[in-house]
């Protein structure tokens, strides 16, 4: 099963901050049947421990490892700011959630750090011009 699919990729998304971010990359989550709404709850907790932020205009909330029996199946959110975000003072337009059963979220973040870390293709993910080519930049996560 593919952990990312067209309906869980936004190019509007509302949240106008880390919260309301945490909460959206959450609601795609469940809306895709990978966690239950109270995995939201842990996205919060593990960003009060740790920042999820990661570079290049990149966040990736997840839940703490307590948090697995919230989790149902592999999967993300990916949703693209036109206006960066304030993540402890850092800008992100990308905020990737992640789901990942039975430790599967280790591989899947390999493969997300890869993307990010190139930043010729952080721009071709700024300027994608829909969802369908997002899904294609970052479709390696699919295999």
């Amino acid at each position: 099963m593919a952990v990312l699919d067209l309906e869980q990729i936004t190019t509007s998304p509302t949240a106008t901050t880390k919260d309301e971010a945490i909460q959206e990359a959450a609601d795609m989550l469940v809306a895709a049947g990978a966690v239950t709404p109270d995995y939201a709850d842990a996205m919060r907790e593990r960003e009060q421990s740790v920042s999820t932020y990661m570079g290049n205009l990149l966040a990736i909330p997840h839940g703490t490892n307590e948090s697995k029996e919230s989790i149902l199946d592999s999967g993300l959110s990916v949703a693209r700011y036109a206006t960066p975000l304030d993540w402890d003072g850092n800008p992100v337009k990308f905020v990737i959630g992640i789901a990942g059963k039975d430790g599967g979220h280790l591989e899947i973040l390999s493969k997300i750090a890869i993307v990010f870390a190139d930043e010729d293709e952080v721009a071709k993910l700024e300027a994608a011009p829909d969802a369908a080519a997002i899904l294609e930049l970052l479709g390696d996560v699919n295999e």
